[in-house]
């Protein structure tokens, strides 16, 4: 770990009120990436609050928001970031043998085409650097434009997540094993 992370007794009233607020919503704890964002409090606090509307209250169940952030996961080999994401992947009922394809970099069968479509844009956009007119207009047909729109959301704030867990080393917990090679 690159970053001394600071306890609520070491946080600043500005970096406490965010931290406060993050512990108090859906996730009832802090996401390990606020901790580093805590340096910016003012990104920290906008930044905690997009996760939480992009987890939480977005027009996909888990089942289906957990595809485009297993795949940003694995396009950065964030390995905190799959670990974490992998088991709320399970939780929400996604298929394991999905997941295991995701990390190997195979690509999936879905048994729900929205399944498929959110996986190829999410695909598209980061190997791709953005979606094919074809694409565009099958996703939109079939997930609409704000389906569209949250699952960009999803792969951008789920970059950032990476990228902030990779710089600073965020570290496995005790005893845990990356999945990601």
């Amino acid at each position: 770990m690159r970053l001394k992370l600071l306890s609520p007794g070491e946080m600043s009233p500005e970096q406490k009120e965010t931290y406060d607020e993050s512990i108090a919503g859906k996730r009832g704890a802090a996401p390990a990436p606020m901790m580093a964002w805590l340096n910016s409090p003012q990104m920290a606090k906008h930044a905690t609050r997009l996760g939480e509307q992009l987890r939480f209250h977005t027009i996909f169940p888990a089942k289906l928001s957990e595809i485009a952030i297993l795949v940003t996961a694995r396009h950065w080999t964030s390995h905190y970031e799959w670990f974490a994401h992998k088991r709320l992947a399970l939780k929400g009922g996604m298929d394991p043998k999905i997941i295991d394809d995701i990390r190997d970099r195979r690509t999936p069968t879905f048994d729900d085409p929205k399944g498929q479509m959110i996986y190829d844009v999410a695909k598209s956009l980061h190997e791709g650097h953005g979606v094919s007119k074809p694409l565009y207009d099958a996703a939109v047909e079939l997930l609409s434009v704000r389906g569209v729109t949250e699952i960009i959301g999803l792969c951008g704030y789920y970059t950032m997540v990476s990228m902030t867990l990779n710089t600073f080393e965020f570290g496995l917990p005790d005893g845990e094993v990356s999945d990601l090679s």
